[in-house]
């Protein structure tokens, strides 16, 4: 049983180390290079922001096998040495709060403060705004909390009568193009299109320095920015396909492992997908459910080895994660046709990253929320489900959208939609526009 525990905490803290060392790699990465060696603190921020999500999600998995060191106790004892979930659960949502509503705001305000000032009134300007963001948020949440802040319960009457104490206990039992064109044809294009550009940004700058900053001149700014983004988009795939230099037979080979590592991926998150699908319909849109499906592929699974279950409980977890990041940086913060804080790789901003950040510490939570109500039979008896399960559906003002399973039929109908746009629109190469109006 000790055996089980010291098994338990020892993943926990290589878990913790991994997920740190992920954190890490996404920043230096991710970030551009006019932050490079410098904005530490926004690095920090970024950092702490991506581990406690990640984390969040893997102490789902780790609050069941901490139940199952629990269960497989023989003696009372053995409870009190296994990880303390509760306090972990709060201590996570905590720092998840304090990060989205304090921390990041902050930094973000103190990131895109006047260069020109002070640090001390940079610093000034940015917990003013902060205060006031507070202020707002701790507003509304009062006034929600005031409205719909009451949980109703359903209350079901029991009554039995005493039976006599038994004087024998035998009867009790445990039960993821090729290149048609020469790279020579290819590149000459990109050179002319890049002469282009040049000539369309000279041609701007000099309608500003006269005065003529019009509307005409505002769209012309957006239009050739857009442009400047997709030639560079269209340099790196020329690298990538007809590489350079004295190492440039390897870079090409290691060009062709990355294409079949990712079809060997985008195979796996196929089927990984499909199976969350499948599993969503059969066990939670159909009443009565068809099957447990997943849950009870996990309990044979814990059968074959104690953490066996247990680790494929926490890919998929972590697989609704990754997918639920990926497609967040993917579309930024995109209001209609206007993505604003946008990833991408090596050319990020610390603003864009905090923003991203944020947002992903907000949907983990509701990650969580979704995989222990997916795996409810799985995940039973755990602390989550005391956070997750009965009070929270029973939630005056939301009950509804979890008794008509509205996040269910939603997660659903969106993946059924993204697959028809990728396979339709996904393989197409963004041509550029060329839409300049400049003025004579």
């Amino acid at each position: 049983m000790g055996d089980f525990n010291v098994a338990l905490v020892i993943v926990a803290a290589v878990v913790s180390v991994l997920v740190l060392l992920v954190s890490v790699y996404l920043l230096i990465n991710y970030q551009h290079p006019d932050d490079a060696n410098q904005a530490y603190f926004p690095k920090l921020v970024v950092v702490l922001g991506i581990t406690v999500a990640l984390l969040s999600i893997l102490m789902l998995p780790a609050d069941v096998a901490n139940r199952q060191a629990c269960r497989r106790a023989i003696y009372s004892g053995a409870c009190s040495l296994t990880l303390p979930m509760k306090t972990l659960w709060l201590a996570v949502y905590i720092a998840d709060a304090v990060l989205v509503f304090l921390v990041i705001p902050f930094a973000m305000f103190y990131y895109e403060g006047d260069q020109d000032k002070s640090v001390g009134k940079r610093l000034t300007s940015a917990l003013l705004w902060v205060a006031v963001s507070a202020v707002v948020c701790g507003l509304i949440l009062g006034i929600l909390y005031g409205l719909v802040g009451k949980v109703d319960f359903t209350v079901r009457h029991l009554s039995s009568a005493v039976e006599t104490f038994p004087n024998s206990f035998t009867s009790f039992s445990t039960g993821q193009p090729c290149i048609s064109t020469s790279p020579k044809q290819e590149a000459t294009e990109l050179g002319k299109k890049a002469r282009e550009l040049k000539k369309a940004a000279e041609a701007l700058h000099q309608e500003e320095k006269s005065g003529k900053k019009g509307r005409k001149w505002r769209k012309n700014v957006k239009a050739l920015g857009k442009e400047l983004v997709l030639l560079e988009d269209d340099m790196k795939a020329l690298e990538e396909m007809y590489p350079q230099g004295e190492q440039a037979e390897a870079t090409w080979a290691l060009t062709v492992l990355g294409y079949i590592g990712k079809l060997l991926f985008g195979a796996v998150g196929l089927i990984i997908s499909i199976a969350w699908v499948a599993h969503i319909v059969i066990y939670l849109l159909i009443d009565p459910p068809l099957s447990s499906f997943l849950n009870e592929i996990f309990v044979k699974l814990d059968g074959v080895w104690g953490l066996l279950g247990t680790a494929a409980f926490a890919f998929f977890c972590f697989y609704l994660l990754i997918a639920v990041i990926a497609g967040e940086m993917m579309l930024g913060l995109k209001l209609v046709f206007i993505t604003i804080h946008p990833m991408k790789w090596g050319g990020t901003l610390m603003n864009s990253f905090l923003f991203n950040v944020g947002l992903i510490l907000l949907c983990s939570i509701s990650v969580i929320q979704f995989c222990a109500t997916a795996f409810a039979y799985y995940a039973q008896a755990t602390a989550a489900q005391e956070i997750f399960g009965h009070t929270l559906q029973s939630l005056r003002g939301i009950k509804y959208l979890y008794k008509y399973n509205v996040f269910q039929y939603g997660f659903v109908a969106l993946a059924i939609l993204t697959l028809f746009y990728y396979a339709i629109f996904g393989w197409r190469k963004r041509k550029p526009t060329g839409r300049f109006q400049l003025s004579n």
